[in-house]
């Protein structure tokens, strides 16, 4: 992977990481069930930190501070929220999110570990693979309350 096209991978992946991040503290925000609001919470805070250990290698210069870019609005257009949108639209259903949730977590922990596989770079594919397993531990909290909340 050339330079320019792994600043663009990161770059990509501080954006994905802040995307999911917006959608936890949105499904925080609208769950009524204390459980999944507070499991959201702390996905928010980790994909938080996902951001931050991607932002901390970019090699770019072009970014604004840490600070700076993880308080933006979240993205019209993010991947993200255009599902959640559609069911706030609605009604919030907690359910549907944790689910979503689950199906968002592992489109992205494939995503991280086919990004390691193509970077040479050994500190960044540690980043990548770090997150990717820490994805799949997100996953499996998340798959651990809906069977809490759901019996399912």
């Amino acid at each position: 992977m050339t330079q320019v096209n792994l600043q663009e991978a990161i770059k990509d992946s501080i954006q994905t990481e802040k995307d999911a991040m917006d959608f936890y503290q949105l499904c925080a925000e609208r769950s009524q069930d204390e459980k999944a609001a507070k499991s959201f919470e702390i996905l928010a805070k980790e994909e938080r930190e996902h951001a931050h250990q991607f932002y901390r290698i970019y090699p770019g210069t072009d970014l604004p501070a840490f600070e700076t870019l993880i308080v933006e609005a979240p993205r019209s257009d993010s991947p993200w929220l255009a599902d959640l949108n559609k069911m706030i639209g609605h009604e919030f259903d907690e359910q549907r999110a944790l689910q979503l949730a689950m199906d968002k977590e592992e489109e992205l922990e494939k995503y991280l570990r086919e990004m390691a596989a193509k970077i040479d770079d050994g500190d960044v594919k540690k980043v990548y693979l770090s997150n990717a397993s820490s994805t799949h531990g997100h996953f499996e909290l998340i798959r651990q309350d809906y069977e809490d909340i759901y019996g399912a």
